[in-house]
């Protein structure tokens, strides 16, 4: 599924930030690969899902006979029988799905092998078993492209873009969003599903709030003001029509086909509901100044629930977000000047839950966050500022003064 593969490669890029395990951040680079190889359209846009059975068997294009895995891999079998823990029983119906037994350390001291050696032979055996398994019938591909997942999956590409660096991530995340905003926005009005040339259905509340989200963090990856504007208008789009006068917002638009009762779901389930990713994106940008009502409406959204939240976390992972940003402290960061890489590294180098960034060229352009606006150079040179409640402590230019500000 694109959502479970989404929130995992986040989860694991964040986790890599967090313990700078190296096998961390292979596991996030390894899902996204996946998803660029197998679930991505010609235009950008991201496939709901592949099937778990071809040819009428669950698993059938995933799973190894232990012979099969012997004849592609063949010299190479034993070490690779000894990473994954291969037996002739399998481990999975009388077959193997392939999961690590040794951890590369391990395994690099039981082969002799230096580790950047070991890499390279995990690696080039992958690409044999990957060349050996697209001879097989593919499974069946759930090709609809949904407004909510694919802005999940938005997301985790724009962060992982920025802080493992690379490029094709970003291009991918541009792609996407470009996809997403000239192909489900029609008439002014969000869409939720695209299949074959053309969108239907009216968008859910986790459309709009997603992909909010995922657009600014897009923004602060690649920092076009179109990002941002785009973000602000779904939110205002979605305050003005899917609001609940009695707090929070239904999960459908104001002119959604009539239903018995207007749907209001405030429990995270295998995604995040529609409430709690709006409480989220409202908080982010109000952090930017151009809507700070936004701040109060999440609030207003938090306060009745963090009794039920914290008896029930697991029910409500998403919330605890919100929450945890709610309360902050937040580092408003605004990076002004040309070529401030150095600021910009710093600034993604340590996984900062609370933070947002805008970062421009001086004067920043048109349609640029508030949080830019009346920021001088400082020495003419690349400038950064490190605010909080827009209260800012004194501009810098050097990196090593910036890290001390965001801690």
């Amino acid at each position: 599924m694109l959502y479970d593969n989404a929130q995992l490669a986040l989860a694991y890029l964040h986790g890599y930030l967090l313990t700078r395990e190296a096998r961390f951040r292979q596991t996030c680079e390894e899902t996204l690969d996946f998803v660029l190889r197998e679930l991505t359209h010609p235009l950008g846009g991201f496939y709901s899902s592949l099937d778990a059975d071809s040819e009428g068997e669950e698993g059938k294009f995933y799973v190894w006979e232990y012979d099969e895995l012997q004849s592609a891999l063949g010299a190479d079998f034993d070490f690779f029988k000894t990473a994954y823990g291969i037996t002739p029983a399998g481990n999975w119906e009388g077959k193997t799905v392939l999961q690590r037994a040794l951890d590369d350390s391990t395994l690099a001291a039981r082969f002799h092998l230096p580790e950047p050696a070991l890499t390279e032979k995990l690696s080039a055996c992958h690409a044999r078993l990957l060349a050996a398994r697209a001879a097989r019938v593919r499974p069946a591909t759930d090709d609809k492209i949904l407004a909510a997942w694919n802005a999940l999956m938005l997301q985790a590409f724009a962060e992982a873009a920025r802080c493992l660096q690379r490029e094709d991530y970003l291009q991918a995340a541009r792609r996407n969003a470009d996809f997403l905003l000239q192909n489900l926005v029609v008439d002014g009005k969000l869409l939720r599903s695209w299949r074959d040339g053309q969108a239907r259905h009216n968008a859910y509340l986790e459309d709009y709030a997603a992909l909010a989200l995922a657009l600014l963090s897009l923004y602060q990856s690649d920092p076009q003001p179109q990002w941002y504007a785009a973000a602000l208008a779904l939110a205002d789009d979605m305050t003005a029509h899917y609001a609940d006068p009695s707090g929070g917002f239904f999960d459908t638009r104001d002119d959604h086909e009539s239903l018995l009762i207007r749907p209001k779901d405030i429990q995270d389930n295998a995604t995040p509901c529609g409430n709690s990713l709006a409480a989220q994106a409202l908080l982010r940008l109000a952090a930017y100044g151009d809507r700070p009502n936004f701040r109060k409406t999440a609030e207003e959204m938090l306060a009745p629930l963090l009794e039920t939240v914290v008896r029930y976390p697991t029910a409500f992972a998403n919330w605890l977000n919100a929450a945890d940003f709610a309360l902050g402290p937040v580092n408003e960061v605004a990076i002004l000047g040309a070529n401030p890489q150095e600021l910009v590294q710093t600034l993604w180098r340590e996984y900062r839950p609370r933070q947002v960034a805008a970062i421009s060229t001086f004067p920043p352009p048109q349609g640029s966050p508030a949080l830019l606006q009346d920021r001088p150079l400082l020495n003419s040179q690349p400038t950064a500022y490190v605010c909080r409640d827009f209260i800012c402590k004194q501009p810098v230019n050097a990196a090593q003064e910036l890290a001390a500000q965001l801690t």
